[in-house]
């Protein structure tokens, strides 16, 4: 089941679209303002989210730019009653993927959620953790200056590692990001696991990435001297 974020303070119109998305077998969690939109984002995983603009707390722009900043690549559909062209270039700069003027059909809001919760966003292109940097274009990473040996299925768990570093995350999430609904055996993630800490370890010095296993919860990646993980998009940074 596709499992999206609608934040919208408009509570009438948010139980409708609930309501439609769930008799199209789509799971729709619900925030009232940008903050709580933003706390929802951070705690679970959605395979896209529509974001109001006018919103109390924090408004869509706001929230769009927050969730480019912290590296987060889900697609954002806009749905705001503003219409004209500079309106529509402020939400495509805040970082939002599509726009739906209200008012809108159902039938177009479920076939533009079906079509952006197939694909990741475009607005992230490169994550730098420590001295690890992942090209998310290239889909290759490097480490001190040496590339990575990483199977597709080993960068995709690196780079959900490193995006929610330093704070560590299920098991359970972590298959879904990586395999989505077609799951192989947990065995497969412990070889991965296993994989991705033998490349990380291969420094020239002692280690300057840990990939811990947190006991009972999952797994994190922390750098030796954790800062912030930096963020490098596609409008301002095209080195």
């Amino acid at each position: 089941m596709i499992n999206v974020l609608l934040v919208e303070d408009d509570i009438d119109l948010a139980a409708t679209i609930v309501d439609y998305l769930d008799i199209e077998s789509i799971n729709c969690d619900h925030a009232s303002n940008g903050l709580m939109g933003l706390e929802l984002i951070q705690r679970n995983h959605y395979q896209m989210m529509m974001l109001d603009i006018n919103m109390p707390k924090m408004d869509g722009l706001t929230l769009c730019n927050t969730v480019r900043e912290k590296g987060l690549d889900i697609p954002i559909l806009m749905l705001t009653a503003r219409d004209s062209l500079e309106n529509k270039l402020q939400g495509f700069e805040a970082g939002s993927d599509d726009y739906l003027v209200k008012p809108f059909a159902m039938r177009e809001l479920v076939a533009r959620v079906q079509v952006l919760a197939k694909r990741r966003s475009g607005e992230v292109k490169r994550l730098v953790l420590g001295d690890l940097i992942l090209d998310l274009n290239q889909r290759s990473a490097q480490l001190q200056q040496r590339t990575l040996k990483l199977s597709p299925i080993a960068f995709k768990l690196l780079e959900v590692l490193v995006r929610a570093s330093p704070q560590p995350m299920g098991r359970q999430h972590i298959m879904q990001a990586v395999w989505g609904d077609e799951q192989p055996d947990s065995n497969s993630l412990k070889v991965h696991i296993h994989h991705v800490r033998k490349q990380l370890d291969a420094s020239k010095h002692s280690p300057l990435l840990k990939l811990e296993t947190i006991s009972g919860i999952g797994f994190a990646i922390k750098a030796a001297d954790q800062g912030d993980l930096e963020i490098v998009g596609n409008k301002n940074n095209e080195n």
